[in-house]
């Protein structure tokens, strides 16, 4: 070895000064996310926006600012928007995989500790245990060097780090020390490359939101034509456009115009969705989920796949002793005392600890040699004298045989049986003599003690005594988490699909899957799997339990699921998850993972209790089934709307509403309710088609709104009513079919529900009664003849309604009933 710890000098100040003038150094020149310029154009500068602001202003320098108040939804709408994609924003540009403020280097044969950004290409890094390593690099010397790469590669066991191997960046050092050359600063570090990708800004998908655009798309498409039609039937009414603006009637047409136009775009449904989310999200945050964003909500309600590792949601992590399980009928005396030992021993590991708990008996040992464990190894030793006299080997059965002898047969047939239950499993070995520690093999070769380790890594085969005797096998569990077979129960019951997939053993993980009921047979090796998307997405298809996964199989496993037509959820806590989670439908993270993975994930579990999930999936259930309802009642006001505005302008006949009248029967009739059944408790399964089930209702309802009120309005201005009179009829028509249109949506009825259309209908008269409602709406009592035409015309209508409640329920089932048709094609059970 060239370099050792004690006189690596390290690089010059002059030789660090010409790096920094480079840009070789460890600073990141990446992006942010998303510029808040950009949001505020998305949500702010919109076709909509300017169509509502323009009218808004308009009718405010007419002296109308009674006309004018559909302007504060729309209002409420961007500034929503734009918090909503600002926190996404910022939590992205928090995302930092290196959490180490300082790096310990070597500059001019001395010892530092520098910011970690300061860190130039070609630095020698000091690193010890406890160490996040700060940037790329290779390892020129190390005493029993360990790094803990599981955030980075998945691999959960410690690696052991020699001359020659790499350093990743991010990854934390859990034992010995080294000296590491850098190779890669900023952005070209490993932990810096998988921030850049995963900081690329991306909205969740909404089904919700995505058809409520294709609902603005289409009205966009239209509105120009249609305003055209309306403001020219208007104008028309008022005697012409010369004559208008010559008597000055053109402002009763223009504000009558407005009120079509605003009518027409469903302002209170978006409204109405984030305020659903919202509350949503607040009930999740009260059981510690945390909804970074609001669609986030319906998302899980979609899911019909969801994939999680082992360990963290079935799991929590823990090993504990199992049973020990005597080879043969003759052991050596002390066995169970050295296992005692072996669990306390200070530098024991996870499971080696779990043997404290079994074995309690402890006599006074010590030991005159040994190996410590070595992840390369897979074994330690030590030697004894007098009581437990011998060495004792403890360690993988297949390494600690590994120059097996036919008697040795036995007991690895009975390891791989053990390990196949899901069981991880250790051998206890003896054999008479003493083993060689690591101290008197450098001594002996004449190995400095800084190379020991890696002499002895050489040397493990040699120093293993040639004649082992196999004392007993050793089991360990994970521990099950207490609800995660409830958990998996419930995504059963209700038709979500699971895919377990992990890093380690195959049989390990079905053995642990089968615990919580999932069929997993054997479980699938991974390394086995398909590289075609399509092959692959076929084999998730036949297969739940998948081992021996890499981080980069994750992220494709998730991408051949979603190109067979699945909405995927993809827990996880390490930052090689990071890349999956983003690319999934519905990304969930643990409070205890890496901050990026919580960063690029939508639902952050504050607890890191996978048992959260069935409350979050009813959560989204209930606001996606609500917001159904209530849609139908927003895309009935604009099919109406539409409806209203194309027939009066081929009839040339004038708008029969104004905004503020529109404004009061969409509140009783729409908004209010809305609100209210919005957050209603529904346990509805989620079926795809929410677009096509709304406008199947709202179309032929608006179409009957729409006949009803052109024939009320135009008999009475046959009759020669004035305008005010027809403006109160067509009001009173559609407040009473309106809220008609509210019951037959309401059913199955509940004393919530029938309290809510109650005090609906107790507004709507309270606003026809007061005197000061009745000067502000501008009302005049019609007719005896255009109230005996409403008397006619609303029950026609009702009738009408329920005949199409009627049908659509068959259609497409009621809020506890799913169409044959369509529950078979909802997800397969796992």
């Amino acid at each position: 070895m060239t370099q050792t710890i004690d006189d690596a000098p390290g690089l010059s100040a002059a030789e660090v000064a010409e790096r920094v003038a480079d840009g070789r150094v460890n600073r990141s020149t990446d992006a942010s996310s998303r510029s808040v310029w950009s949001i505020l154009r998305a949500n702010v500068l919109t076709l909509f926006n300017a169509i509502v602001i323009t009218a808004f202003a308009f009718l405010f320098l007419l002296g109308r600012w009674q006309d004018a108040l559909f302007g504060f939804a729309a209002i409420a709408n961007a500034i929503i928007g734009v918090v909503q994609e600002y926190r996404a924003k910022r939590s992205l540009d928090r995302l930092a995989l290196l959490h180490a403020p300082k790096a310990r280097v070597r500059r001019d044969g001395v010892e530092d500790e520098i910011p970690m950004q300061d860190v130039v290409l070609d630095d020698l890094l000091i690193v010890r245990s406890g160490d996040q390593v700060t940037a790329d690099a290779e390892v020129l010397d190390a005493v029993r060097l360990e790094a803990d790469e599981s955030l980075l590669t998945g691999e959960s066991e410690p690696i052991d780090k020699g001359a020659g191997d790499r350093l990743l960046s991010g990854s934390i050092v859990v034992g010995g020390e080294g000296i590491a050359r850098v190779t890669a600063v900023g952005a070209d570090a490993f932990a810096a490359k998988l921030t850049a990708e995963a900081k690329r800004f991306s909205l969740v998908k909404s089904e919700l939101r995505s058809s409520i655009d294709r609902i603005l798309r289409w009205i966009t498409w239209g509105i120009g034509p249609i305003a055209l039609i309306v403001v020219n039937a208007n104008m028309q009414a008022a005697g012409g456009w010369e004559e208008a603006f010559r008597s000055g009637a053109w402002d009763e047409a223009a504000t009558a115009s407005i009120a079509a136009v605003i009518a027409m775009i469903p302002l209170g449904l978006v409204l109405m969705t984030s305020i659903a989310f919202a509350v949503g999200a607040v009930k999740l945050g009260a059981h510690n989920v945390l909804v970074q964003e609001l669609p986030a909500v319906e998302g899980l309600a979609r899911v019909d796949v969801i994939c999680l590792d082992k360990t963290g949601t079935i799991t929590s992590g823990e090993v504990r002793f199992d049973a020990a399980h005597p080879i043969g009928h003759d052991q050596p005396d002390g066995w169970r005392h050295v296992l005692a030992w072996n669990g306390r021993v200070p530098d024991a590991n996870a499971t080696a600890r779990c043997l404290a708990d079994e074995f309690t008996e402890l006599p006074h040992l010590e030991p005159v040699s040994r190996i410590e464990f070595s992840s390369a190894r897979k074994w330690s030793a030590a030697s004894f004298r007098g009581h437990a006299q011998g060495t004792w080997v403890l360690g993988a059965p297949e390494f600690v045989l590994a120059g097996r002898t036919p008697a040795d047969e036995p007991a690895l047939a009975q390891a791989s049986e053990l390990a196949a239950t899901g069981r991880r499993t250790l051998l206890l070995a003896w054999s008479p003599g003493v083993v060689v520690d690591e101290a008197a093999l450098a001594e002996a070769s004449g190995i400095a003690p800084g190379e020991a380790s890696e002499a002895s890594e050489a040397s493990d085969e040699a120093r293993l005594p040639s004649d082992l005797r196999p004392v007993a096998l050793l089991t360990f569990r994970e521990v099950v988490r207490p609800d995660a077979k409830a958990t998996m129960s419930y995504f059963a019951k209700e038709g979500i699909s699971v895919r377990i997939i992990s890093g380690d053993n195959p049989l390990t993980v079905a053995a642990v899957a089968r615990e919580v009921g999932i069929d997993a047979g054997d479980g699938y090796d991974a390394r086995t799997l398909p590289t075609d998307v399509a092959e692959l997405a076929e084999v998730l298809e036949q297969h739940h339990v998948f081992g021996r996964v890499t981080p980069s199989q994750k992220r494709e496993m998730v991408r051949a699921l979603k190109s067979n037509g699945h909405t995927v959820a993809m827990t996880g806590d390490g930052v090689n998850d990071a890349l999956a989670i983003k690319d999934a439908d519905m990304g969930i993270a643990m409070e205890s993972g890496s901050a990026a993975t919580k960063a690029v994930s939508r639902i952050v579990l504050l607890d890191s209790k996978f048992s959260h999930m069935p409350g979050v999936v009813a959560e989204g259930r209930r606001v996606i089934a609500n917001i159904e309802r209530v849609s139908m009642l927003f895309l009935s006001k604009t099919s109406y709307a539409v409806a209203m505005s194309l027939l009066f302008g081929i009839l040339l006949w004038p708008f029969p509403l104004l905004p503020r009248q529109l404004s009061i029967t969409d509140g009783l009739t729409i908004g209010i309710p809305a609100f209210l059944l919005a957050l209603l408790p529904n346990t509805r399964r989620y079926i795809p088609g929410f677009l096509q089930r709304s406008l199947s209702f709202a179309i032929p309802a608006g179409l009957v709104v729409a006949l009803s009120i052109a024939y009320v309005s135009g008999h009475a201005r046959a009759i020669d009513a004035s305008e005010s009179q027809v403006q109160t009829a067509s009001m009173v028509t559609l407040a009473c079919i309106g809220l008609w249109i509210l019951v037959v949506l309401s059913r199955p009825f509940t004393w919530i529900k029938a309290a809510v259309v109650a005090a609906m209908v107790a507004g709507l008269v309270l606003v026809l009664i007061v005197p000061i409602a009745i000067e502000f709406l501008a009302l005049e009592l019609p007719d005896i003849d255009t109230v005996i035409d409403m008397a006619i015309v609303v029950p026609i209508a009702i009738i009408a309604l329920e005949a199409l409640g009627f049908w659509h329920r068959r259609r497409f089932g009621t809020a506890s009933e799913i169409a044959e048709p369509e529950r078979a094609r909802l997800p397969r059970r796992a």
